[in-house]
């Protein structure tokens, strides 16, 4: 395991616990922002349904709708901005791969 975090670091040049801070709120925001979206979605619903007021519960579902697009929204954009950080510095391998100094060298390696 050492071996890989002295690798790492010589792939990224300092940059190597900023880029790993980024990669985990990126996991993070990736799982737990619409996991809750969805959780807060269903209790609105729920309470909704359990008050039997046709206009609240028109209103929940609506929230609920807004959320999981929401939901979606934010796991898609932090996928595409974790893609697209991969695939930044694909220009700078001109060499098949094998430059250890590019960005997204480092990107991969964390």
């Amino acid at each position: 395991m050492d071996l890989f975090l002295i690798a790492a670091d010589d792939v990224c040049g300092g940059l190597g616990p900023i880029v790993s801070v980024i990669k985990a709120l990126f996991n993070i925001i990736k799982i737990f922002v619409p996991i809750a979206l969805l959780i807060f979605g269903v209790l609105d619903l729920a309470k909704a349904v359990m008050a039997s007021d046709d206009k609240e519960i028109k209103g929940a579902t609506s929230k609920f709708i807004k959320r999981a697009i929401a939901a979606v929204a934010v796991f898609f954009a932090v996928t595409l901005v974790d893609a697209v950080m991969g695939l930044v510095g694909k220009g700078e391998e001109s060499d098949g791969g094998t430059n250890s100094t590019s960005w997204s060298a480092c990107w991969r390696s964390r």
